[in-house]
């Protein structure tokens, strides 16, 4: 086992090699991130990705798993409270190899938790050709040796409920401009995206082919962990994000266009900031997912801009769960 005392500043971690299939980048895309990128090689063709690629949710997830395998699996883990920056640099192709290069910054005791510490890492993610696909900086939570945690009593969620996205959430009181381009796009306005119940069975489900780690995998060993009840990855909480961004999305650009509203293309995302899981997600618990668009502004490629959103989900009790700021490539108006 590796704990926090073992860590050193400057050292590099190497992972073992995974290559992405077109079938599981295209099962992946069709529960959480169905864009016609991700689905369908010949339309993938004329966008901005030039052609078929994983989500980037599906990256992140993949790299979580690479990880695991190498280090987090071999090491007192106690998860991570989040995401510093995450940067897609290329796209994932079907038939790539991925590998993880981790790099220990540096590490500290936590203060209010003296039994756990604090590593900051850095994650290279490559390809076989030696490109850089993904980066990710983020604190891993460890525990220390000869300290062991503390199981939390965790209360049970005090609501229960069916899995549900609004076919249409939150109609605004105000007409919407008649077109979709980055210009037209409300900043400020926050919009309910769908809710989701998590379940043991999905959790485990998902834990077991991106983030085997005992909290996520087994009620007993969670149970004895510092989360005290089965708890979700955060990659799922994150992949659930995307799929009720989707089904909204989609949901309102229906109607929208049934109204005659003038859609424009939307392109893919170079990654998030601040990403944070400050309360875990537990079996039996309805997350509700919000988003809301903090900025726009044009770039340097012809007919693009980019939209940077603020987004959030908190569960049955009101409370936090997650939170990040993505950025996605939005069309500008001819």
């Amino acid at each position: 086992m590796i704990f926090y005392e073992d860590m050193t500043s400057g050292k590099v971690i190497e992972s073992g090699t995974r290559e992405v299939t077109k079938e599981e980048i295209i099962d992946f895309a069709k529960v959480y991130d169905p864009q016609p990128f991700h689905l369908d090689e010949e339309a993938a063709k004329s966008s901005l990705l030039g052609g078929l690629a994983a989500s980037g949710w599906q990256t992140a997830s993949l790299t979580q798993r690479l990880v695991h395998d190498v280090f987090i699996g071999k090491a007192a883990s106690l998860g991570s409270p989040g995401i510093e920056e995450l940067k897609w640099l290329k796209p994932v192709r079907p038939g790539d190899r991925l590998n993880a290069r981790i790099h220990i910054r540096d590490k500290r005791i936590s203060k209010s938790r003296p039994e756990m510490g604090l590593v900051n890492l850095f994650v290279e993610v490559g390809n076989a050709s030696g490109e850089l696909v993904m980066t990710q900086q983020n604190v891993l939570l460890m525990g220390r040796r000869d300290m062991p945690q503390k199981p939390v009593e965790r209360s049970l969620p005090s609501g229960a409920g069916n899995s549900a996205a609004t076919k249409f959430p939150d109609r605004p009181l105000k007409p919407w401009p008649p077109s979709q381009y980055l210009e037209d796009l409300r900043i400020g306005e926050e919009i309910t995206l769908g809710t989701e119940l998590f379940t043991a069975e999905s959790i485990i489900s998902f834990a077991s082919a991106y983030d085997p780690q005992p909290f996520h995998l087994d009620e007993e060993a969670a149970r004895q962990s510092h989360f005290g009840r089965l708890a979700a990855s955060g990659w799922q909480t994150g992949a659930i994000w995307m799929k009720h961004y989707m089904i909204h999305r989609d949901a309102f650009f229906k109607e929208f266009a049934d109204q005659g509203g003038l859609l424009p293309e939307l392109g893919p995302s170079p990654g998030f900031v601040d990403l944070k899981w400050p309360h875990p997600v537990y079996a039996g618990d309805r997350i509700t997912y919000t988003g809301t668009v903090e900025s726009v502004r044009p770039t340097s490629r012809p007919g693009w801009g980019l939209v940077t959103s603020i987004n959030k989900a908190v569960n049955q009790d009101g409370r936090l769960v997650f939170s990040f700021k993505p950025v996605i490539f939005w069309q500008t108006r001819p």
